[in-house]
């Protein structure tokens, strides 16, 4: 019997490759069945530089990774199966466990896809789910960094988990489901605000500042956010604070006023934090929760997402 090119033979290669595609930039891993990463490499050929040549991205993203088109069965995930992306894929509904997440690969069936490609849904909470406190919402590219989180931390049936970025997302996950997640855009608005407008006026030179990031965390939580925002000017303009110091005050009320927000969701387990970021995005996070008195657990991005990659390698591997 000759496998079927989208279901590869259980006897067949043990690795795997998974594209983590995103809107600006992607990263991928050659993996090996027992998490050992073979290969590795990243770019800037995200969603917006590689529509219209897609599959041109990716066999060269295959090939850095020292395999041809069609040895290895690869997994996509992120915005290449957005709408805008390479092949738009459906969300899945957040009564489906992140455990089952393999079964709902999806073929990539484009003209220039290379053989054994397969795209990972992403999450909605759909209209029909949306209570008042909820509302609706959608992730690409994140379902898989919580489902390798989960992995990770086993024994943590229940966990709040912070993903860091340019649209940040928080998600309460218990026994494998995806209680609720929000999107916080801090790092969209924090990249536009300290470049325009009157706040980025001020910003043409910084140093770090512990105190000044403390003291914008503090501020977001006495204050809401607009009137926050504005506080940096009037801080600097009246002398209170150094003009070097208002991006370190702004990344404080951005980053604090998403933590007061979704910490006061989460109940009792937002004592409790986990964060997937890269080391310096997850310390500005971690110090930020600390001063809320939040334990917060710094997880490695990079081993979060080759636990998940492993565990969706093998739901394809499945006869």
């Amino acid at each position: 019997m000759v496998p079927s090119p989208d279901r590869p033979d259980p006897s067949g290669p043990s690795e795997i490759i998974g594209i983590d595609w995103g809107t600006t930039h992607l990263r991928a891993y050659r993996v090996a069945a027992d998490g050992r990463v073979i290969a590795r490499c990243d770019g800037e050929d995200g969603l917006l530089r590689a529509r219209g040549r897609f599959g041109e991205v990716c066999a060269g993203v295959i090939a850095r990774l020292g395999a041809r088109a069609g040895e290895l069965p690869v997994i996509l995930s992120g915005m290449v199966g957005s709408s805008q992306g390479w092949q738009a894929v459906d969300y899945l509904g957040i009564d489906q466990p992140l455990r089952l997440l393999g079964r709902h690969l999806v073929a990539l069936r484009a003209a220039d896809a290379p053989p054994r490609c397969h795209l990972v849904p992403g999450y909605a909470v759909m209209p029909e789910q949306a209570g008042p406190e909820q509302g609706i919402d959608v992730m690409r590219g994140e379902e898989v960094q919580l489902l390798g989180a989960t992995l990770l931390e086993p024994d943590a049936r229940n966990r709040m988990v912070v993903l860091p970025g340019t649209h940040s997302k928080w998600a309460q996950v218990g026994d494998g489901l995806i209680r609720w997640f929000a999107t916080y855009m801090t790092g969209e608005l924090f990249a536009c605000l300290s470049q325009y407008g009157t706040l980025g006026a001020l910003m043409t030179r910084s140093e770090e500042s512990p105190r000044a990031f403390a003291e914008g965390v503090r501020r977001a939580g006495a204050s809401r956010l607009a009137g926050a925002l504005f506080s940096c000017r009037a801080m600097v303009v009246t002398g209170a604070m150094p003009a070097e110091h208002a991006r370190e005050y702004l990344s404080g009320v951005l980053i604090g006023a998403e933590l007061h927000e979704a910490l006061g969701r989460g109940g009792p387990l937002a004592r409790s934090v986990s964060i997937v970021a890269s080391s310096a995005l997850a310390r500005r996070y971690q110090a930020a929760a600390a001063l809320l008195g939040i334990e917060a657990r710094c997880l490695d991005p990079d081993a979060v997402y080759v636990a998940a990659l492993c565990e969706l390698g093998r739901a394809l591997r499945e006869p």
